[in-house]
């Protein structure tokens, strides 16, 4: 499945761009980097007012952020909406960015994607990646799987992390583009190489796997290890499994509940089953019928299937006062969200 995350979608600012480059944007810049918002503002009010369309934008970047005048979204869509006619990129993505959440309109997914469109065809990168991100939705454009790797293409020539990836996952899955495992990999690649989790975690389980490059589990352990340090849980899960098994590293227990308490806290629900079983077990770890029921327990809530089955084998073991404990324990590490639980 398509990641979609970015959704959340990214603003860029109005400092760059061929048609801006000239003393008083670089003037402008200058002071607007350095935090002092009012010099800057004394130069973009005057050339915005005089229709210049880079200082329409980065008036319209003030006024989002709140910076160096109160933060108004209806002003800001003002600015950029003057920019945006007059075709500049930037204050098109922005405005677009704005439609999408509706901050100063109304929410208007088709608005903004037209405005992300003409962006896009300018070769915003951003831009290309929202817009193949809305097709894969079908959210204020018809879904075409097609069309959004198309643009995801267009986005991850130009280096974009997240279009790389999502490309990738268009190649492995067969959707929008041909199934081809080796160009999957190759994006992946791309886009772990700029330090991308999720897209470290894919190329990982592909060399576990032999899948579109060679099969190399010491390769595999490389990137997954990469992605759990990032605090992918999907990649802490493999690599307790990883390490459990022994497959590319020297087998260890103890790493393995390492890497699975990180998964659990996460909320990874196989990560809290195997912990369970682990703790009852004494493997990596002394034995505990407390934590192996709590973990059991949170396990079985979540609907793992022999989750509740393992905790009552173990409850058959444990005192009255340790299985309250352990109910306890699970109740607090619920209301914590996981966080501090062993």
């Amino acid at each position: 499945m398509i990641r979609n995350a970015l959704l959340a979608l990214l603003l860029t600012t109005s400092l760059t761009g061929p048609t801006r480059a000239n003393s008083d944007l670089n003037t402008a810049t200058a002071a607007n980097l350095r935090g002092d918002y009012a010099a800057a503002m004394r130069i973009i009010w005057p050339s915005a007012a005089r229709g210049e369309a880079w200082a329409q934008s980065f008036l319209g970047d003030k006024f989002r952020l709140g910076q160096g005048v109160a933060l108004n979204h209806t002003e800001a869509v003002k600015w950029y909406r003057l920019a945006a006619v007059q075709g500049l990129a930037d204050a098109q993505f922005n405005l677009g960015f704005l439609y999408v959440h509706g901050q100063g309109v109304p929410q208007d997914y088709t608005e903004a994607a037209k405005w992300y469109r003409l962006a896009a065809a300018q070769g915003h990168p951003i831009a290309q990646l929202n817009l193949g991100l809305m097709h894969t939705e079908g959210q204020g454009v018809p879904q075409d799987h097609a069309e959004a790797a198309k643009w995801y293409r267009l986005s991850a020539a130009q280096g974009n992390p997240i279009a790389q990836l999502n490309l990738g996952l268009m190649h492995a899955e067969g959707q929008g583009a041909a199934q081809d495992q080796a160009e999957a990999a190759k994006w992946y690649r791309l886009a772990a190489a700029q330090g991308n989790a999720s897209a470290q975690f894919k190329l990982g389980v592909m060399y576990y796997d032999g899948r579109g490059v060679p099969l190399d589990r010491a390769e595999a352990v490389k990137w997954h290890r990469l992605a759990a340090a990032q605090g992918d849980a999907s990649a802490q899960f493999n690599l307790g499994v990883i390490y459990d098994t022994g497959q590319g590293v020297a087998q260890d227990h103890a790493e393995a509940v390492k890497w699975h308490r990180l998964a659990a806290a996460r909320g990874y629900i196989f990560a809290q089953y195997n912990l369970g079983v682990w703790y009852a077990e004494g493997q990596g770890s002394p034995q505990n019928a407390v934590m192996a029921h709590m973990w059991l327990s949170l396990a079985s809530a979540k609907g793992v299937g022999d989750g509740a089955k393992h905790r009552d084998r173990v409850a058959k073991l444990m005192t009255p006062q340790q299985i309250a404990e352990a109910q306890k324990l699970a109740r607090d590490c619920l209301a914590r969200n996981l966080r501090g639980c062993g």
